[in-house]
């Protein structure tokens, strides 16, 4: 695809930014105020809370699914806390490793460590922690395989997704959406002890649900990803092959949550919602793809997450009826 000019260097991974090196205040001048709550809000928000709740949604799928039934609450619980800390965790370990392009991103520019609210040591550390208590509250309370698989989701958005892919390829979320895909599998794991094909399924519906949602973002914020230098696909290629590959992701995405329905493992619940959600997913990127406006674009971006959400409750559902 053409780069338009666009240059791209790992030499950009962590650079030193104005800030960075020390934080303190000038000589002589008063150090500000801040509140104790406001520093948890920084905190929290490192984590990217709305993000981990989707990701605990798609775990909750996969332990329901192997149950067949509702899982033990218990069990639920140690998934989730241990998810959330292993996901919080590489979020604030991400921000740290992105400051320099969230800065450039009206999007972004207000996060902890990008504003400077939040020292990058401090972020680096506070993400290792939780994910070395994500690893060990799974591996003691629930299994191995289930603490291995959250690492390894860590691992990959980390060093497959930040510091490689997404500052050198338009792949970037094609690729590195890897890592969003393994809570289905930790979350069978826990229950099961090991993985199977239906987690397998569940993985690849996730991955291929990531590219078509982050693509309609990044219509959306595309002047962001320029200023940025990030090389999303409407930057490097074009808007029109942007919308193109929302609408055959759609596509190949609602053929495989269709085809999942071939095994034993979901009934006629599940493929009934997989195909009224992935009815109108088609119709909404069809339409963006003959007439790319923003408000087709955001529709689209903001369906695709409540088509993930959905689909992964009527899995719990028809596994518990």
């Amino acid at each position: 695809m053409p780069r338009r000019g666009l240059a791209i260097s790992m030499a950009r991974l962590t650079p030193p930014l104005p800030g960075d090196a020390d934080s303190t205040p000038l000589a002589g001048a008063p150090a500000p105020r801040v509140s104790a709550m406001a520093v948890i809000r920084d905190y929290v928000s490192l984590t990217k809370p709305k993000v981990v709740s989707l990701l605990l949604v798609t775990a909750a799928g996969g332990m329901f699914l192997a149950e067949q039934g509702l899982p033990s609450p218990l069990m639920l619980a140690w998934v989730w806390i241990g998810g959330a800390l292993a996901a919080g965790g590489a979020n604030a370990i991400n921000q740290q490793l992105d400051r320099d392009i969230d800065r450039e991103m009206r999007r972004t520019q207000g996060r902890p460590v990008a504003g400077q609210r939040v020292a990058p040591r401090y972020a680096m550390a506070f993400g290792i922690v939780l994910n070395a208590a994500a690893f060990a509250l799974l591996a003691l309370l629930v299994n191995l395989l289930a603490a291995g698989l959250t690492l390894l989701a860590t691992l990959i958005y980390v060093f497959i997704y930040t510091l490689w892919l997404k500052r050198s390829t338009p792949n970037n979320i094609v690729i590195g959406g890897a890592a969003g895909s393994i809570p289905p599998m930790v979350g069978w794991a826990a229950v099961t002890g090991g993985l199977d094909l239906p987690a397998v399924y569940l993985f690849a519906i996730v991955f291929f649900w990531t590219p078509p949602h982050f693509w309609a973002l990044s219509l959306l914020i595309q002047s962001d990803y320029e200023r940025a230098g990030v090389p999303m696909l409407p930057v490097v290629s074009s808007r029109r092959q942007t919308t193109l590959h929302v609408f055959l992701y759609s596509i190949a995405l609602t053929g495989l949550t269709l085809m999942f329905g071939l095994l034993p493992a979901v009934g006629w619940i599940y493929v009934g919602a997989a195909a009224a959600l992935g009815a109108p997913f088609i119709g909404l990127a069809w339409r963006l793809w003959r007439s790319d406006t923003r408000g087709r674009a955001k529709t689209t971006y903001l369906y695709s997450l409540a088509y993930l959400f959905l689909l992964f409750i009527a899995i719990m559902v028809d596994a518990a009826v």
